[in-house]
C-alpha cells in the first residue's frame, strides 16, 4: 500500500510540474547583466518554430526552475522549457528507461554519476552512458535542515533532540532519494538511527516535497528537508546540518547525450550559471556552487 501511494504521488507531482514550468512566472523579469552572454537567436526562431527543451530537475528546485523557465521565455521566445520535477532517483530511472530528456539536474552527485560513463564504476555499475561529460558542472548548493510545524508543539530545537523523549514522530525521505540519504547520514552520525527505527518514530515520504507537506500539516513533530523547501513552505528551521553531520549538498547539471536539441540545451545551461539565475537561486536559499 505504501509503495502504491508513493507511485501515485509521484505521478501527480509530475503531471502538475509539466503544467507549471513551461509558462512565464508571474512577476518574473529577464535581463542580461554586463559581461553575461545573452543566448543567440536560433535558426528555429528565424523559421518561426519553437524548440522544446525537457528538463528533469530535483523536486527541491520546483519553485526556482519554474520562475527561471518564465524568465528564459522572455529572452528566448523560440525555446520552451518543460520541466519534470521528482526525486532524483525517480528521474534517473525514467531517463534510463527511455524518457525524453535534454537536461538533468539532480540533488546529489550519485544519481548523475549513475548515468555518467566517466564516473566511478562502483557507482555507475550498469555502465550507463547518458551524460555529456563536457557539459556537466556543479550548479548550486543546498543545506539540510531540521524543520518543525508552526508553533513547534514538540519543542524540538536541535538535531540532538531527536534522540530524546521530545520526539514522537519524524518524517524523512525514502533512502533512495537524496534527502533521505542525507537524513540517514545525519542520524547515523548522531548514533540514533537504529533506536528511532526500533521505536517506530520514523515515517517516510517519497520525496522532499512530501516530507515538507507532512511537517507543514503537523502530521509529524519535525522533518529533515532542504533549506529551500523550508523557505518556500514558510516552515520554521530549528537547526542546520554542518559538515560533521552531513556532506555537502551539491546539485550537478548536464546535457544528456539523448538530447535532440543539444545546442539549445547548452545555451540554457549557460544561462542557469549566470547572474540572473543566481539571484533567483539565492533568494530561495540556494548558493551558487564553487
Amino acid at each position: 500500500m505504501k509503495k502504491a501511494y508513493a507511485v501515485m504521488m509521484a505521478v501527480m507531482m509530475t503531471v502538475g510540474s509539466l503544467a507549471g514550468c513551461g509558462g512565464t512566472a508571474a512577476g518574473s523579469a529577464a535581463g542580461v547583466k554586463e559581461g553575461e552572454r545573452k543566448p543567440e537567436e536560433s535558426a528555429a526562431l528565424q523559421g518561426g518554430e519553437t524548440v522544446e527543451l525537457i528538463v528533469f530537475a530535483a523536486a527541491s528546485m520546483t519553485e526556482t526552475m519554474t520562475e527561471i523557465a518564465g524568465m528564459y521565455r522572455e529572452i528566448r521566445p523560440d525555446v520552451e522549457i518543460v520541466c519534470t520535477f521528482d526525486s532524483s532517483g525517480t528521474l534517473k530511472t525514467q531517463i534510463q528507461e527511455g524518457a525524453d530528456c535534454d537536461i538533468f539536474i539532480s540533488a546529489a552527485g550519485k544519481q548523475m554519476d549513475q548515468l555518467d560513463i566517466t564516473a566511478d564504476p562502483e557507482v555507475n555499475r550498469d555502465g550507463l552512458d547518458f551524460v555529456d561529460e563536457d557539459t556537466r558542472f556543479d550548479l548550486v548548493e543546498n543545506k539540510v535542515v531540521l524543520a518543525v510545524p508552526n508553533g513547534n508543539p514538540a519543542g524540538i530545537e536541535t538535531f540532538e533532540d531527536l534522540g530524546t523523549d521530545r520526539l514522537g514522530l519524524i518524517c524523512l525521505g525514502n533512502e533512495d532519494v537524496p534527502v533521505g540519504a542525507y537524513s540517514e547520514e545525519i542520524l547515523t552520525n548522531l548514533g540514533i538511527l537504529d533506536k528511532l527505527e526500533a521505536d517506530s518514530k520514523i515515517t517516510y515520504g517519497s520525496d522532499v516535497k512530501e516530507v515538507t507537506t507532512q511537517v507543514k500539516q503537523a502530521s509529524v513533530d519535525c522533518g529533515i528537508i532542504y533549506a529551500t523547501d523550508a523557505y518556500s513552505a514558510g516552515l520554521t528551521v530549528v537547526d542546520e546540518a554542518d559538515g560533521d553531520l552531513c556532506r555537502s549538498v551539491i546539485y550537478p547539471a548536464a546535457v544528456l547525450k539523448i538530447s535532440k536539441n543539444r545546442e539549445e540545451a547548452r545555451a540554457f545551461l549557460d544561462y542557469l550559471s549566470g547572474e540572473d539565475c543566481g539571484a533567483v537561486f539565492e533568494s530561495a536559499g540556494f548558493s551558487m556552487a564553487e
